[in-house]
């Protein structure tokens, strides 16, 4: 049965200079010349170059009323969110050229883990067979150097894609192949198994070697979970035969893909978004110079337009007329880009500067207990910009100071207040947790109880799961596992 009825829709309209500016905004200054030097082979109407404003005024004023129309129209947020119907230049942000700077982009070095390996097998001795299934074992190796994924299912992987007919047993027995291959440890299926092919490639005849392996195949357990005493009663040995036993397993590579090399084989060099200089305690905020490029509307276009213009309709050809709607639309997309470029720079400077406002303090000498409380509703309500712009410029962009390069999230956190009133960053409890860890008794670390009755004296009112919150955060392990010999 069909029914009608009536729906109220809210429907956000976003122009196209609002989709550029959307997408130039988010991106940070390493792609943003790669995505000015695309739009430029894109559109030959773009230019490099300083603008000579009595030209640009007499060109607007040429075309303005012309183009009037096509500016009229705007995108919904659903045609936003369809790039399908966007150019793709228009949205195009990780683009690099072959022009470009080595030290500015990501470039290529040596091969890759997974081609290491592979170069390894075609120097063994193997069946067809035993070929195949190692070299797909081995593009079953995550970027650490494990098979994570169950036997099993590879068997049935192979059945299904490969047609080929294997079982478990076969499988480990070209396993033990690559577990022989280079870097020692590649192939393991666990944490345990991957030390233990290390330690076992050593001489088991000196005394540490031979107790470490011991310790990792039958006490793994209460190694990860530093139960020092109990290895030293199971195994009836002295402390120091186990700090020298556990110092040579800490030799060892957890992660024995990494040690060849990134498995992308890519380099990323950070460049900052911004510089502030601190001239005699006036901070001084510039854009990086690629962050603020120059751009102009090609002389040769725009006085091609104009020749048209001045040819009466009978005079113009059909010829003509597509060669003005092609050259109108390059300008219309020329100038939203540069608009875009314009408003992207204006956007980051309003908002850098609210936050170097918001803390001053800290940028004039770094000193990270200077730093207040701050979300990005702090920077919106100072900017009179929306909390997703905030959080736009924020992404992925970096600053230079004096006293280093640090991202813009960085410098935003919660707050809380001290039993005075005080209202202190989460940053600062974090750096006094931090620094309590790092001065800590070895043989008796912290725990989160003594870290919270530690806070407390120093006025600092926190629950002991919001500590355990923040060392978690901090990547740091509970008192257990930091405990040391």
């Amino acid at each position: 049965m069909l029914k009608q009825s009536l729906q109220q829709k809210l429907l956000q309209k976003l122009s196209p200079q609002q989709i550029q500016m959307i997408k130039l905004l988010e991106i940070p200054t390493i792609q943003l010349e790669q995505r000015i030097k695309k739009e430029m082979e894109e559109n030959p109407v773009l230019e490099e170059g300083k603008d000579e404003e009595e030209l640009q005024e007499n060109e607007e004023e040429e075309i303005s009323e012309e183009n009037l129309e096509n500016n009229i129209d705007e995108f919904s947020l659903d045609d936003y969110i369809n790039d399908e119907d966007i150019p793709s230049y228009k949205l195009s942000t990780n683009n690099y050229s072959k022009d470009d700077k080595k030290e500015d982009i990501p470039f290529s070095i040596g091969i890759s883990f997974h081609e290491h390996l592979q170069n390894q097998i075609g120097l063994r001795n193997l069946t067809e067979k035993e070929e195949v299934l190692t070299l797909y074992l081995i593009g079953n190796l995550d970027d650490d150097g494990y098979v994570r994924r169950n036997l099993e299912a590879i068997v049935n992987d192979l059945a299904f894609s490969q047609n080929i007919e294997t079982d478990e047993d076969e499988l480990i027995e070209v396993l033990r192949i690559i577990q022989d291959l280079e870097p020692t440890g590649v192939g393991a299926r666990n944490l345990q198994e991957c030390l233990l092919l290390q330690i076992e490639s050593k001489d088991l005849e000196i005394p540490e070697i031979k107790l470490s392996r011991k310790i990792l195949k039958y006490y793994f357990n209460e190694f990860t979970k530093k139960h020092y005493e109990k290895i030293i009663t199971r195994l009836d040995i002295a402390e120091e035969e186990l700090k020298v036993s556990i110092n040579e397993i800490l030799k060892l590579n957890p992660r024995p893909g990494n040690s060849f090399s990134d498995s992308s084989g890519v380099i990323q060099t950070l460049v900052p978004d911004f510089i502030l200089e601190n001239n005699e305690g006036k901070l001084q905020l510039s854009l990086n110079s690629k962050n603020a490029p120059e751009l102009r509307l090609s002389y040769t276009y725009t006085e091609m337009l104009q020749s048209y213009s001045h040819k009466s309709k009978s005079e113009k050809t059909k010829r003509d007329k597509e060669a003005i709607t092609f050259v109108k639309q390059k300008l219309d997309s020329a100038k939203w880009f540069i608009d875009a470029i314009k408003q992207r720079q204006n956007t980051l400077m309003l908002t850098m500067n609210a936050i170097i406002e918001y803390q001053h303090n800290y940028f004039l000498e770094g000193d990270e207990s200077s730093l207040k409380p701050m979300i990005l509703k702090d920077i919106a309500e100072k900017t009179n910009l929306d909390i997703s712009t905030i959080s736009r410029v924020a992404n992925s962009k970096y600053i230079q100071t004096h006293f280093g390069i640090y991202s813009l999230k960085y410098f935003f956190s919660e707050g809380l207040q001290t039993t005075s009133g005080e209202e202190v960053s989460t940053r600062e409890i974090k750096s006094i947790l931090k620094e309590c860890i790092k001065n800590e008794e070895k043989k008796k670390p912290l725990t989160d109880d003594k870290l919270t009755n530690i806070l407390k004296e120093k006025g600092y009112e926190i629950a002991r799961r919001t500590v355990a919150k923040y060392r978690e955060q901090l990547n740091i392990p509970v008192a257990r596992l930091r405990k040391e010999l």
